[in-house]
């Protein structure tokens, strides 16, 4: 407390002093104002008044309120607990009575809350409670306030205060795991990184607790002419001399990391080191020399495999190896693979040998490793400039039948287009290679349009047929014919030989119009707006375009109708020369090609009326055949089933009469339709007439069996010649037609048109009315059960035994008249 009382006197002397210093310098301040009030250089005087105020309070210096102590911890304090740490003082407790407060972190706030208080409030000390961990909190950041004691408002502002922790090595370094795996090849250069090792220590960085050093404890196996070391700085493992696979495969290391703190704490990790076999055994070949057959002619594939050793790991690229010809291959005869399973070389032909040519062969076959091969000198690696081993094949071609040999393979002959038959165009000529040579005969292999014909003995080609350039078995002029020559050896070989046949154009081709043109439109308000026409011809230069256009005068009125326009050498510019009534037209042309060969051509042109002015307006046909197709399906789904209907009736009406023991006139029915006949002479009571154009498909639609036993006696006795148009129809013809509405009587004697489109006045009945609707159903019938096949047909003729065919029947021939005796 004597010290502190003294601190408290030296410091009321300051300040006292400090007030002195400053009122003697308030009244020169105040004389030279009132001098520079009065004086002309006052303004001078004023500026510096405000200077010297200015220094004045610069030199001026705040009073403090605080004084603390410095605020350390030793990090991990064993205690005892609670420990002094340090002191606060402000001066205000000289005027009045406080109290010290502390709050933040390690006080009442997160990390650690309760880690420090104030013991006594009344003289400022403070207090930790327990020990800290700087890894943890390296600081904490406490604010101190002071308050009067009896109101407790705070009287002073707040003080911040940094209790730091001052750090203790407690932490080891630590490896991030306590085992590491890694591989290293067996050809890893000396001094070169195999691996890195790292530690990790939580003390304060940059302070010997943190700093690591690495050190190699130990070494499994142990080899004088390999090893490792460590860098015990940057812990980088490095390769001391050179490894071998087969001596060491793999080694075990012990590596420590320790720190400089005091005193050092330390921690070991292991690393196993794998080593991959490298490239240290040069391939051998299991013998020096080979001595194979091969037969000539042909290609083969393994005609010899070369065995090779190697000392390295198996399916590795040091023990992999690659075979290659290094002499005797000029020619590309052969070829040499690896097999991947075994390692041995497969040489195999790929071009057919000759025995006349070369009956002997001898190549140098190389082997080496698919990895670099080295070494190790002196403990470092070394490349050696010789890496592969070779051997020897000897390859002796035995002979055999050789195909015979064209000569040339291939070759042209040109001829006139048109050529005809018994042309000579050239000969094949073929010799067989054997030293003993056979007999040799020709023959056609390829002639696509059956044109030439080969001599079997000397190879000559002659046409049989005329030769035409504008065939589709031509490309660019040219048509090819193969032929092969077949010798007479054991087994016989063949050979091929190819002619090339140029046909040089002539003019036998006129041009003709191209399809585009050969149907036109125009607008009848056309005016001057021609129509372009072209024409195309199938021969060459020069005997195609430019072409000539003309029309044709034998028509006298084309020329008033119509002209031609600018002619651009292959189409011709077609004009009306006035305004055309619609409708169609025929144009003729005659059109020539450059050598004056021309023939005659029409052009179709159809005049419409263009509502737009450029479109030709759709035919008034086309629309109506829009709806008719669509409502067509229906209608005869309705027709046939109606027909079908009806038939069934017919029958079975006309087997209830024949049971009955008399057979009913068509014309009467039951009597409860119209006898058609009683205004003319009447019929033979024997005679039925129908108007019905037997077919067997008929006789199937009248249901040709025993239910409709009438229609089974028609078909039996159908016969009568067809009747012509225009021949005058008998008396019977005179008889009223039945009105609109009353029932047109027996509908089943309609006959069914040839065809749809046929009028069906085309084809009067005598004896009974039209029937439109049956009739049309009746030959829809009758075409689908037609298009059935002919084989039907023929059963239904030998059943019904004498329908007509259906090939019989003129397309407009009239209905039969078929007679029916009872």
């Amino acid at each position: 407390m004597t010290n502190l009382d003294s601190l408290l006197k030296s410091r009321d002397i300051i300040l006292l002093t400090k007030v002195c210093i400053v009122k003697t310098m308030v009244l020169p301040v105040v004389m030279l104002w009132i001098l520079a009030c009065c004086s002309p250089w006052g303004r001078e005087a004023s500026d510096t008044t405000q200077q010297l105020k200015n220094n004045s309070r610069l030199l001026q210096r705040s009073k403090r309120s605080w004084v603390i102590t410095t605020l350390d911890l030793e990090e991990e304090d064993p205690g005892p607990f609670p420990k002094f740490v340090g002191e606060l003082f402000n001066n205000m407790s000289a005027n009045m009575e406080i109290i010290y407060l502390i709050r933040g972190p390690g006080v009442d706030e997160y990390p650690e809350i309760g880690l420090f208080s104030i013991e006594d409030n009344v003289n400022g000390k403070i207090y930790v409670h327990r020990s800290v961990d700087r890894e943890k909190t390296p600081s904490f950041k406490v604010y101190c306030d002071v308050a009067h004691r009896l109101t407790g408002h705070i009287v002073d502002r707040s003080l911040i205060i940094n209790i730091r922790i001052n750090d203790v090595n407690d932490h080891a370094p630590e490896f991030p795991e306590k085992e590491f795996n890694i591989s290293v090849k067996e050809d890893h250069a000396a001094g070169q990184p195999v691996f890195q090792m790292l530690a990790v220590d939580l003390d304060q960085e940059n302070t010997p607790n943190s700093q690591v050093l690495y050190f190699l404890v130990s070494q499994t196996p142990v080899l004088r002419e390999s090893g490792f070391r460590i860098d015990r700085v940057s812990g980088e493992i490095r390769l001391s001399g050179c490894l071998d696979y087969e001596t060491a495969p793999r080694f075990t290391l012990v590596i420590e990391a320790r720190d400089c703190g005091n005193p050092p704490l330390s921690s070991t990790a292991t690393v196993h080191v794998h080593v991959q076999d490298s490239n240290n055994h040069m391939p051998r070949f299991t013998q020096d020399h080979y001595n194979i057959q091969i037969s000539e002619g042909r290609a083969s594939q393994g005609v010899l495999r070369l065995g090779v050793q190697d000392g390295d790991s198996p399916s590795t690229a040091a023990w992999r190896v690659k075979f290659d010809i290094m002499n005797g291959n000029e020619e590309g005869h052969f070829d040499i693979s690896t097999d991947p399973e075994t390692n041995e070389g497969i040489l195999s032909v790929i071009k057919p040998l000759d025995h006349e040519t070369q009956p002997a062969w001898s190549l140098v076959v190389a082997v080496e490793n698919e990895e670099p091969l080295f070494s190790c000198e002196g403990g470092q690696l070394q490349r050696p400039p010789q890496a592969s081993a070779s051997a020897i094949v000897s390859v002796r071609v035995t002979n055999a039948n050789d195909p015979p040999a064209f000569h040339p393979g291939t070759f042209i002959v040109s001829e006139v287009d048109g050529a005809g038959p018994g042309t000579r165009l050239g000969m094949f000529n073929a010799t067989d290679p054997d030293r003993t040579a056979g007999q040799i005969r020709y023959k056609l292999a390829y002639d696509p349009a059956n044109w030439v014909s080969i001599d079997e003995r000397s190879g000559v080609v002659i046409t049989v047929k005329p030769v035409d350039r504008e065939s589709p078995h031509v490309n660019d002029s040219i048509y090819v014919i193969i032929a092969h020559a077949i010798d007479d050896g054991v087994p016989p070989q063949t050979g091929t030989g190819t002619m090339l046949l140029f046909l040089s154009d002539v003019n036998d081709n006129a041009p003709m119009l191209r399809p585009s043109s050969q149907h036109l439109e125009i607008c009848q308000s056309a005016g001057d707006k021609a129509l372009l026409i072209e024409a195309e011809d199938s021969d060459l230069e020069p005997y195609s375009d430019p072409f000539t256009f003309r029309l044709d005068s034998t028509r006298g009125d084309t020329g008033d109708m119509w002209r031609l326009g600018e002619n651009r050498g292959y189409s011709v510019e077609l004009l009306m020369q006035r305004s055309l009534p619609l409708g169609d037209y025929s144009v003729p042309l005659l059109i020539g090609d450059k050598q004056g060969l021309s023939q005659k051509q029409t052009v179709h042109v159809r005049v419409c009326s263009c509502p737009d002015g450029f479109t030709c307006a759709e035919p008034l046909i086309a629309r109506a055949g829009v709806l008719q197709g669509a409502l067509a399906p229906l209608g005869v789904a309705f027709m046939a089933l109606a027909a079908a209907l009806l038939l069934l009736l017919r029958c079975r009406l006309v087997s209830g009469a024949e049971r009955r023991g008399h057979l009913v006139p068509w014309d009467e029915g039951i009597q409860t339709l119209i006898t058609w006949n009683q205004e003319s002479r009447a019929d033979p009571p024997q005679v039925v007439r129908l108007g019905y154009n037997i077919t067997a498909s008929t006789c199937l639609v009248l249901f040709c069996h025993r239910t409709c036993p009438l229609m089974r006696r028609v078909c039996r006795t159908a016969r009568g010649p067809p009747l012509s148009v225009g021949k005058p129809s008998p008396p019977e013809a005179t008889r009223e037609s039945p009105r609109s509405n009353e029932d047109p009587g027996d509908i089943m004697a309609a006959p069914p048109p040839t065809s749809w489109d046929v009028p069906l006045q085309a084809h009067p009945t005598p004896s009974v009315p039209q029937a439109p609707m049956l009739r049309k159903a009746l030959y829809l019938v009758n075409t689908l059960l037609d298009s059935t096949g002919n084989n039907n047909n023929k059963k239904e003729v030998g059943y019904c035994g004498g329908c007509l065919q259906s090939s019989s029947l003129a397309p407009n021939s009239l209905p039969h008249i078929v007679e029916i005796d009872s």
